[in-house]
């Protein structure tokens, strides 16, 4: 008996082990059918995790649970083709996250990661990126924030990256500018499967409530990190710590909304400009040639 899967591989940029798909038993051989599918990696081929999605529309995508190696647990849940939801369940030694990200949603939100601030921004997210955000985490904040806030994101991240699937016919790129009284914080974002972070707040403060405002920058580079996207962050104008943390929130949401609402005119198509090129270099060959056969 051989094992039979029409699936193919999609890397992406998490420090997490190999989720390995589910495959059945068949009598049958492996040989190429109507319904077999080539491999083909998007991201990086250096990036650890991998998740397997099939290239057919009549099949949903299946994911096993995943351990580190320092012991968390990583599982991404299965839906239905065409549905843009992300679900995902870590665990580790400090943290147990629970996270589910619809990108067509309505902004419904329903967070309770132990940290009220934190929950507080997440609703940002949901509302403005009309995002369903649903997250429920326990951790050792007994101790401080760090891990649950660490985790919380890196979940949200592998969450975005399940949801946006083969990322056809989105616009890709994300541009937003939040005021919040004083304060004025600018994000551009690029779905581009290179995780990237450049961030420049002047938070003046050490702390809003008991929430550390160091933890900001790392909840987006753990975000990042997850879900591959480039993520540029600005602040041009702000005082008040809970003013700019909250502005960044938003604008991150609406420009992440911007970046993941599907562009008519690309009718399903990934926009890659590598590809534009090829094509370029392509007609631009055969028109040489055709001359020189002239």
């Amino acid at each position: 008996m051989e094992l039979t899967a029409a699936a193919r591989l999609v890397e992406y940029p998490i420090s997490s082990p190999l989720l390995k798909p589910r495959v059945r038993v068949s009598q049958r051989p492996l040989a190429p059918t109507l319904t077999s599918f080539p491999k083909r990696p998007i991201f990086p081929t250096n990036h650890r995790q991998l998740l397997t999605m099939s290239q057919d529309p009549q099949r949903s995508i299946s994911c096993a649970a995943s351990v580190d190696e320092n012991g968390s647990t990583i599982t991404a849940s299965p839906f239905a083709a065409g549905a843009r939801i992300g679900e995902v369940k870590r665990v580790t030694k400090e943290t147990n996250v629970s996270v589910k990200i619809n990108l067509d949603g309505s902004g419904v939100a329903e967070n309770n990661t132990g940290i009220p601030f934190l929950d507080h921004m997440l609703d940002q997210l949901a509302s403005h990126g009309l995002l369903d955000v649903h997250v429920k985490a326990t951790g050792d904040i007994h101790i401080d924030d760090h891990h649950t806030n660490e985790d919380v994101a890196l979940a949200i991240g592998t969450a975005f990256l399940q949801a946006l699937g083969d990322r056809k016919g989105i616009n890709r790129f994300g541009d937003f500018s939040a005021p919040l009284d004083e304060a004025l914080v600018h994000v551009a974002l690029d779905l581009s499967g290179r995780p990237h972070l450049s961030y420049d707040l002047q938070i003046p403060t050490q702390r809003v409530g008991t929430y550390d405002t160091q933890l900001v920058e790392h909840f987006f580079q753990s975000l990042v990190n997850t879900s591959g996207m480039t993520l540029h962050i600005r602040q041009l104008a702000g005082r008040n710590s809970h003013h700019i943390i909250e502005a960044t929130f938003k604008a991150f949401a609406r420009a992440l909304r911007q970046a993941t609402e599907y562009d008519p005119r690309r009718r399903g198509t990934i926009p890659r400009i590598e590809l534009l090129l090829f094509f370029g270099m392509h007609i631009l060959f055969l028109g040489v040639r055709a001359n020189l056969l002239l």
